[in-house]
C-alpha cells in the first residue's frame, strides 16, 4: 500500500500542473521536469489524472491508468494534455488560465472484478468508492470515482461507462472484464486558503 501524499506534496503536484499549463502556452509542451529534487514520494511510478474545471464546468480531463512514469511527470503531462490535448474541448487560452480549477486524482493500481453475470457485477460495484475500466476486445473505458456524483445510480453509472467505451448501453457478453481502482483527489480549492 502507498503512503498517502501529505498536503505540502499535493500542493507540489497542484503547482507544476499549473506551470505545466502555463509553459504549455508559451511553448507548446508540457514542463520537462528534473524530478531529482522532489520528495521521493513524488519520484514514485504511479498513475494519475488531471481535470480541469472552468466557472465549474468540465473543461479537460486525460490521465493515465497504467503507472509508467515519476508520479511528478506524469501530473506534467497530464496536466498539459487536459489543457490542450482533450479531444472534447478547444486548446486552453491564455485568458482562461487564472479561472482553471486543477483536480488532481492519483489511482491506485486496478484489480479485476470477478463476477458471473451484469446482475453478478452490479451487487460487486461500490458507488462513490470505486473507478472502474470495462475493456471487451478493442473497446475500452474509464469513470473515475468522481464520476458517481454525476451519475448516482449503479446501473446507470455502468450503462454510461459502456456508452465511453464505445459500446451499446444494453450490451453484455461473457467476456467483458472490469477492474476496479480507486482514488486520492485534491484540488487547489481544498488546499489553498480561500
Amino acid at each position: 500500500m502507498t503512503t498517502p501524499l501529505t498536503p505540502q506534496e499535493k500542493a507540489i503536484l497542484l503547482r507544476l500542473a499549473r506551470e505545466s499549463i502555463r509553459y504549455g502556452l508559451e511553448s507548446g509542451k508540457p514542463l520537462m521536469l528534473d524530478i531529482s529534487s522532489l520528495p521521493e514520494s513524488l519520484q514514485q511510478t504511479r498513475a494519475s489524472f488531471v481535470t480541469l474545471h472552468e466557472h465549474g464546468q468540465l473543461r479537460g480531463c486525460i490521465g493515465s491508468i497504467i503507472p509508467t512514469r515519476p508520479l511528478a511527470l506524469d501530473v506534467s503531462h497530464n496536466a498539459f494534455a487536459a489543457a490542450f490535448k482533450d479531444p472534447r474541448f478547444p486548446p486552453v487560452q491564455a485568458s482562461e488560465l487564472n479561472d482553471l480549477d486543477i483536480e488532481i486524482s492519483i489511482l491506485s493500481m486496478p484489480e479485476p472484478i470477478e463476477f458471473s453475470s451484469e446482475e453478478d457485477l452490479l451487487e460487486k460495484i461500490r458507488p462513490e468508492i470505486d473507478g472502474l475500466i470495462l475493456k471487451e476486445g478493442p473497446y475500452s473505458g474509464t469513470f473515475l470515482p468522481s464520476v458517481w456524483e454525476q451519475i448516482p445510480d449503479k446501473r446507470e453509472f455502468l450503462r454510461q461507462l459502456k456508452r465511453k467505451a464505445g459500446l451499446p448501453t444494453d450490451y453484455w457478453s461473457p467476456t467483458i472484464r472490469v477492474f476496479r481502482y480507486t482514488t486520492d483527489s485534491f484540488s487547489e480549492k481544498d488546499l489553498l486558503p480561500s
